[in-house]
């Protein structure tokens, strides 16, 4: 037994209720188990009771054993001056003047024996072998939950950075987006070039994609050194005149691109970056206003200049390939950045629009497929789209790998399951 199991067997009222009374033989009647409570105080409040004929109004304390109430140090702490019942598991210390109902023998078998699976399984998550059990209503539910959770989370990042730019939402989205195209290996240094060059920069020079480039390849270090193109020595000339015009300073650890696809190569994200930028300023402004998610699409659909066709990296030829930005990387982009910076916007300014248009865009969008996505649909838990494949990462990360259980719908309807 947990507290927290003991909580959720008393939330959820999982017990034989009959014939019951307290340890001085009281009749006891729950009329309301009260409101769980997860901050400070009592662990239930607003509850109400009956006790032989009369009617109690107030909190409710849980506890493994009744001696937990001095180890808790609840005698003289005001935050427990109107408890009306004490529910324990072991009344091993009777506690004085406070009423108090005793579960140990009340609570299934059945219910504690499904738990302790849970919590003992290993697998991929604790409740896959019954999980089919759960009932596509439930999960409708729960996923929108999920995703809401998962979208509050990203705005707290999102509002972090806002902070950073002085309440500068186009500097902001631009940090996130340059931190995108750099996936996960080089998020955190794509993000230091873009912090490194700011937004206002980048507009004075929009109309020539060369200086462009030469900033953003620059602030990388990638155009240190000799090279036998004309193009990289036309870069390296852009960039000595912008790095003493604004006084830039490149960042000081340089992009990876070790085991990396070269499609996903640190120049070429940079170099469509760069097009991005000169094809389409004030981009957060533009999704603000956009009504469908495929304008943004649009929008991100960049393929880098022409010497890039030829060129993963500078001054080494290769095969004819353009450098588009790829619909997988449009939607990664979507689901990463431009959907949790308008929900961040909405959740800023109090205006639901904006958040609403976010949770739409992303039932719009393909599905996430990972290792994860992939295990849950083995499950048969559906996978239609980004809507469903956030709220599944959500729910193994923040839920399963934690063994939160009884704080997951999932969890609760086997748990109740068990005890029918």
């Amino acid at each position: 037994m947990t507290e927290r199991l003991l909580q959720f067997i008393w939330q959820m009222q999982l017990f034989n209720k009959a014939e019951l009374s307290t340890t001085n033989f009281e009749s006891l009647h729950i009329i309301f188990p009260g409101q769980y409570n997860t901050n400070q105080g009592p662990d239930f409040s607003a509850a109400k009771i009956k006790i032989d004929d009369t009617i109690l109004a107030g909190n409710i304390e849980l506890h493994i054993y009744s001696s937990d109430w001095k180890t808790h140090k609840h005698t003289n702490d005001i935050n427990y001056k109107n408890i009306i019942l004490h529910v324990v598991w072991k009344d091993d210390e009777p506690l004085a003047g406070v009423p108090t109902l005793i579960l140990e023998n009340r609570v299934s078998g059945l219910l504690l024996n499904k738990y302790e699976e849970l919590m003992n399984n290993k697998g991929f998550i604790p409740c896959e072998k019954n999980i089919a059990l759960v009932s596509s209503l439930i999960w409708q539910s729960w996923k929108e939950r999920l995703l809401i959770e998962r979208l509050q989370r990203k705005s707290t990042e999102v509002l972090s950075y806002l902070q950073q730019s002085n309440n500068h939402w186009e500097e902001t989205f631009w940090w996130l987006l340059a931190g995108n195209f750099g996936i996960k290996v080089n998020k955190e240094c794509f993000e230091a070039i873009a912090k490194s060059v700011s937004i206002n920069i980048l507009a004075k020079h929009k109309s020539s994609i060369h200086q462009l480039e030469a900033i953003l390849l620059g602030q990388a270090g990638l155009l240190n050194g000799e090279f036998t193109d004309d193009y990289p020595k036309l870069l390296q000339r852009e960039y000595k005149f912008c790095k003493s015009k604004y006084q830039l300073q490149p960042v000081k650890t340089p992009p990876l691109s070790l085991r990396m696809r070269p499609s996903s190569f640190p120049a070429v994200r940079l170099v469509q970056l760069a097009m991005l930028v000169h094809l389409s300023l004030h981009l957060f402004s533009k999704i603000k206003e956009a009504v469908s998610v495929n304008e943004i699409r649009k929008l991100l659909d960049v393929t880098a200049n022409d010497y890039w066709h030829y060129h993963y990296t500078m001054d080494e030829s290769s095969l004819y390939k353009p450098k588009h930005l790829g619909a997988q990387m449009i939607d990664n982009i979507l689901i990463n950045t431009v959907i949790p910076v308008l929900f961040a916007f909405g959740q800023f300014h109090n205006e639901s629009a904006y958040k609403d248009k976010a949770i739409r865009w992303l039932s719009e969008i393909r599905p996430e497929q990972n290792n994860i996505t992939k295990q849950f649909t083995s499950l048969a838990i559906e996978n239609q789209s980004a809507f469903d494949s956030q709220a599944l990462l959500e729910l193994k990360k923040h839920y399963c790998d934690k063994k939160l259980c009884l704080s997951c719908a999932a969890g609760n309807t086997l748990l109740k399951k068990s005890t029918s």
